[in-house]
């Protein structure tokens, strides 16, 4: 008989096959050492005021920065560009979008690298940005060595560091916090998606799980996921830990169909995970498990219209790059950035309405535009 999980930890690792998850196990695990969204702003009531306002001001028409610049700021956007989700590429688009609706004099490096492949390359960037004295530097965190990254920046005294794609604080850092932490929060989203399955199957579904790679998102997309289902009711038959690719989802997908055929839906972690997933499932016809997107970028949005995805919880993807130029006109006139700011999301299905989902679009991509082409 094949070793499944022999085989399969060539690719990618096996994390859990056919036995249910512990709910209890995982609560007190996850997110250890961060601030939850909803946590962190209910603990500090000045924060909370602070990022109610600065969402009105994403929402609203932009206003001219105040004061007059002596000079251009510097502006590092080191991103994980090389996906399908077009997040990132957004992003750039409507920072630049509204840094030049807002009148701020700027120069941008942008610097598109693979999530958790080119640290040498992102090491450089990072190092490039404080040797030159950039203003801000925009980065994410998801492993260990981002973190050792943002750490360092911190300390430096000319540089600034606007931390994306992440929602909670990290609670070691204290009051020595970057200038915002900004995103769409991955907790706030993953509920969305667990409750849209307990609706969906309301006596109880077995399922299989697609995490991210290693990291910050799996534990904040992927184990918030399974804490929140009531494992009395779903069971957990078979788990992977992806390379965060089309193509290493495509391959667990199949083992999951393959051993675990009678699973109710599979839990995709990301754009990319959920295309390779689709591509899987397409391929198996004795059976179709529903399957869901996360971010509700515009393959997702096509996928959902032309029925072969299921749902996605879809962020108005422009809010972030909005909030970031704003946090830097913000900061340029001496006022006070809130520490963190979550977008806005909606939950979409194969039942939403087409005219619906279009007014969503041109809501989400206000900036980047709803046709954006993908590379």
């Amino acid at each position: 008989m094949v070793n499944i999980r022999a085989k399969a930890r060539s690719l990618f690792l096996v994390v859990i096959t056919c036995f249910s998850y512990s709910k209890a196990a995982c609560a007190d695990s996850v997110l250890v050492g961060y601030w939850g969204y909803n946590e962190f702003l209910a603990k500090y009531p000045e924060e909370k005021k602070l990022t109610s306002s600065f969402k009105d001001m994403v929402e609203m028409d932009p206003i001219p920065l105040a004061i007059k610049q002596d000079k251009p700021v510097k502006i590092s956007f080191i991103y994980p560009g090389e996906q399908a989700s077009d997040y990132w590429k957004r992003n750039l688009i409507t920072l630049e979008s509204r840094l030049k609706s807002l009148n701020i004099k700027y120069e941008l490096t942008p610097v598109s690298t693979r999530l958790n492949v080119d640290f040498k390359e992102q090491s450089s960037s990072l190092y490039d940005a404080i040797e030159k004295k950039y203003d801000y530097l925009i980065f994410t965190l998801n492993t260990t060595r981002h973190r050792k990254f943002i750490e360092h920046v911190i300390q430096s005294p000319d540089t600034k560091i606007i931390v994306q794609n992440i929602t909670t604080p990290v609670k070691a850092w204290h009051d020595n916090q970057p200038l915002l932490y900004v995103g769409f929060d991955h907790v706030i989203g993953t509920k969305l998606l667990a409750d849209y399955y307990q609706e969906k199957f309301p006596n109880g579904a077995k399922y299989g799980m697609l995490y991210f790679s290693y990291g910050y998102l799996s534990t904040a997309r992927g184990d918030v996921f399974v804490q929140s289902m009531d494992n009395n009711k779903y069971t957990l038959r078979s788990s992977f830990y992806t390379e965060a690719t089309k193509g290493s989802a495509y391959t667990a997908t199949k083992n999951i169909l393959q051993h675990n055929c009678n699973v109710d839906f599979i839990y995709a972690s990301s754009t990319d995970i959920a295309l390779g997933a689709l591509d899987a499932i397409n391929q198996n016809a004795k059976h179709r498990p529903v399957i869901n997107g996360w971010g509700g970028g515009t393959l997702e949005l096509n996928a959902i219209k032309n029925g072969t995805l299921d749902v996605t919880v879809m962020r108005m993807n422009d809010d972030t790059g909005i909030a970031m130029a704003e946090a830097i006109k913000l900061d340029l006139e001496g006022e006070k950035v809130p520490t963190v700011f979550s977008g806005d999301f909606e939950v979409i299905t194969s039942d939403t309405p087409i005219d619906k989902i279009e007014k969503l679009e041109k809501r989400a991509f206000r900036y980047s535009g709803v046709d954006l082409e993908h590379e």
